[in-house]
């Protein structure tokens, strides 16, 4: 097989969830160019109808718009049985829907708070996980990508956020970010003798309208000296989605510009 075809993903079907909007659009976008057929899921119909026109205007492949929202399993169940039922398969799921809710310091955080952030990354991480798989497992393959984030792996330098009225993630994300990259490994154990890969995607901090301060001082901390740029996790996905790395499984793979590695 050649390069090309490692990274072909003719004939394949992936559901992104969250895959509406940022960083859940570029990679549902890449699945596409790579010649997948999409299924975005979002809370909201509309901004799901949408992205989906717009994608299969740019990519000219069958993207379907699917109402999901990832913290009620029975909505979950709902979105991947609608997924199997259009596209009769599902090859790839990229578990991107992620939330932080009323980010504020730890002394004015509510349980409720917590409750929210753990419900939407980690809850809907398994609830997908877990209507997809038995689907994997009768096809003996499929790759499943979690997207989690370098908070789940390390301390988040405050002093990035001096000068600007950000606070900073809050303990809650990066606790839940951990727990998906737990979940992960395990999940990779768990479903390797069916064919089936599991890795997870952690990016560093993506410019997206954040004050100036901020970008120069996270800009500084980076041996790139820069933030991630739009566009720039879609030849991760497509490799972790594709044959490309068909002997990767349990893997993170940092997305960071290096702002961890030193």
């Amino acid at each position: 097989m050649n390069i090309s075809e490692l990274f072909s993903l003719k004939g394949r079907t992936a559901l992104v969830t969250g895959g509406a909007r940022n960083l859940g659009h570029d990679m549902a976008e890449a699945l596409a160019e790579a010649g997948a057929d999409v299924a975005i899921t979002s809370r909201d119909p509309d901004s799901a109808a949408n992205a989906a026109a717009a994608l299969n205007m740019t990519t000219g492949r069958r993207i379907l718009a699917v109402e999901m929202d990832v913290r009620d399993e029975d909505s979950v169940k709902a979105g991947v049985d609608r997924v199997l039922s259009e596209f009769g398969r599902l090859d790839i799921l990229v578990n991107n829907a992620g939330n932080v809710k009323n980010s504020a310091p730890l002394e004015s955080r509510k349980r409720e708070d917590w409750d929210e952030t753990f419900a939407t990354n980690v809850s809907g991480v398994f609830f997908c996980c877990k209507y997809a798989v038995p689907y994997m497992v009768k096809a003996k393959k499929g790759s499943i990508v979690i997207i989690a984030s370098i908070a789940g792996m390390a301390g988040k330098d405050r002093r990035h956020y001096l000068g600007s009225n950000l606070v900073g993630v809050t303990l809650d994300y990066s606790a839940s970010k951990g727990a998906a990259l737990a979940m992960m490994r395990d999940l990779a154990a768990y479903v390797a003798p069916h064919g089936i890969r599991v890795n997870a995607i952690s990016p560093g901090g993506f410019e997206r309208g954040q004050p100036k301060e901020f970008i120069r001082r996270y800009n500084e901390s980076t041996m790139l000296g820069r933030m991630g740029q739009p566009g720039e996790l879609k030849g991760a996905v497509v490799y972790l989605a594709s044959d490309a790395s068909a002997y990767v499984t349990g893997h993170n793979l940092v997305v960071d510009g290096g702002l961890t590695a030193w």
